[in-house]
């Protein structure tokens, strides 16, 4: 739950819970209860519309890409001001997000046998490694390991 949705569930005409005890159970900060919230800057909304037109018609556009479009159209604006109204808009860049570490079900999972081993002495554990390098063809010709070229010297 965002924290704007937990402030709004604070109650100020409760008498059973003090507001002190409220934030602490809702885990918002008493400063930003008391604080009334900054009015809209006349800036920010005009701003923010043309963020959202942008955004509209590119929507893979992130607060990067955004602060370089607007610069372009002439306003001083910087990233983490475009962060910033991006994030109270609630607009994201679409686009492929890290998806690195999330395991396919199916999938065997090996042990680590070396868990509770303690390896004191030279080649006790061996490790090995296969690394696929693709060949780069050059001018027109596949690379040739050292076997086939002396295949092709031989036949001539």
């Amino acid at each position: 739950m965002s924290t704007p949705d937990r402030r709004g569930m604070l109650d100020r005409a409760d008498k059973a819970l003090s507001i002190r005890r409220q934030c602490m159970l809702l885990g918002i900060a008493r400063s930003g209860v008391y604080r009334p919230p900054r009015p809209a800057n006349d800036n920010d909304l005009a701003l923010m519309r043309r963020i959202d037109e942008l955004f509209t018609a590119w929507p893979f556009l992130g607060s990067r890409r955004m602060t370089a479009m607007l610069k372009a159209e002439g306003l001083q604006v910087n990233r983490k001001r475009v962060q910033r109204l991006m994030r109270k808009m609630g607009i994201a860049a679409l686009g492929p997000k890290p998806n690195t570490t999330k395991p396919v079900p199916g999938h065997k999972i090996y042990p680590y046998l070396l868990r509770n081993m303690t390896i004191d002495r030279p080649n006790q554990v061996w490790a090995a490694d296969i690394t696929y390098c693709a060949p780069r063809p050059t001018f027109g010709e596949a690379r040739m390991t050292g076997m086939q070229k002396r295949k092709e010297e031989e036949k001539k």
